[in-house]
């Protein structure tokens, strides 16, 4: 399954520039943050329009992680409330892309999860000390559909 529909870039510009050098070479390498890998993924946003974000690869046997720190913000990024209306959504990594399913973990499975995401990139660490508020962590998991 495919993402369908009108496709609206982001309003911020290291996000959109970051979509559009993956979208020209086909790739995820082509681009980083603070010199690490990341994944894109592409949603339908609450509006109904295609949205795209690049976000740190985090993966551990064949399932990824989306973390929903915003640097550290009070508030969550706009992309959150997007995946959580629509949870099913395109994952690509490098030049693979396939239909995986959003779900929130929490407890003792997001613990284990958030010291894979820190282990990935260290800076997750500092952002939850900035906010009051608990930083999300979703599994990206195959989606059969």
């Amino acid at each position: 399954m495919t993402i369908q529909g009108e496709y609206v870039p982001s309003p911020t510009a290291w996000v959109r520039e970051q979509v559009e050098k993956i979208e020209e070479t086909g790739t995820t390498r082509s681009v980083s943050v603070q010199d690490r890998e990341v994944v894109m993924l592409t949603m339908l946003g609450v509006s109904g329009k295609v949205r795209k974000v690049p976000l740190m690869r985090v993966e551990h046997d064949g399932v990824y992680a989306a973390v929903a720190s915003k640097g550290g913000a009070p508030e969550h990024p706009a992309w959150y409330a997007n995946v959580r209306k629509n949870p099913v959504l395109d994952l690509q990594d490098d030049d693979r892309t396939w239909t995986v399913r959003a779900r929130e973990i929490e407890g003792t499975e997001r613990e284990q999860w958030w010291e894979r995401c820190v282990a990935a990139f260290p800076p997750y660490a500092e952002y939850q000390v900035k906010t009051d508020r608990l930083i999300p962590v979703l599994l990206l998991e195959p989606y059969e559909g």
